[in-house]
Order: C-alpha cells, then sequence, then structure tokens
C-alpha cells in the first residue's frame, strides 16, 4: 500500500509545484491529449492504463508513470475506477 503522505513528500522534493489526489470513474477515458508541465502520476488504487510514446502499459497500486511537458499521451481507467496522486512541475 501507498503512503500517500510519504509520497507526497517525494513529489515535492523532487521539484513538483503542485501534488494532489486524483480520482475518476470507473471506465474513464482520456483520449491523446498533452499538459504544459511535466507530470508524474502514482497509483493508489484500482488501475489505469496508459498510452505513450508508441507503448501501452497497465499501472496498479504502487507504480509510478511520469510524462514529460507537451508530450501526447492517453489513458484508460479499469473497471473500479482509480484513485492517484499527480504532481505538475
Amino acid at each position: 500500500m501507498v503512503n500517500e503522505k510519504d509520497c507526497t513528500k517525494k513529489l515535492h522534493a523532487e521539484g513538483f509545484r503542485y501534488v494532489y489526489i486524483w480520482q475518476d470513474a470507473p471506465n474513464a477515458s482520456y483520449p491523446d491529449h498533452t499538459h504544459p508541465e511535466t507530470t508524474a502520476h502514482v497509483v493508489l488504487e484500482g488501475e489505469m492504463t496508459v498510452t505513450y510514446a508508441g507503448q501501452t502499459r497497465t499501472y496498479k497500486p504502487g507504480e509510478r508513470f511520469d510524462v514529460p511537458a507537451h508530450a501526447v499521451h492517453a489513458a484508460r481507467v479499469g473497471t473500479q475506477g482509480c484513485k492517484y496522486i499527480i504532481g505538475e512541475q
């Protein structure tokens, strides 16, 4: 199980200015999009499948993925929904 407080501290220490918890409903999806800043995502509950740089991978609790600024990516949430920490630089 991921310790939310420790994870938040770690992201702040890595230079992520905004760190918050987000929760998506089951089967939510985000088509191809970008962000103006680098983002870090740490899954707390559920699963999220991310497509980035031609690769698709499913992330489970305790796993982290980072997306560079302006990188095109897409995401699909699992059937149980997904709760995760987001860090924005």
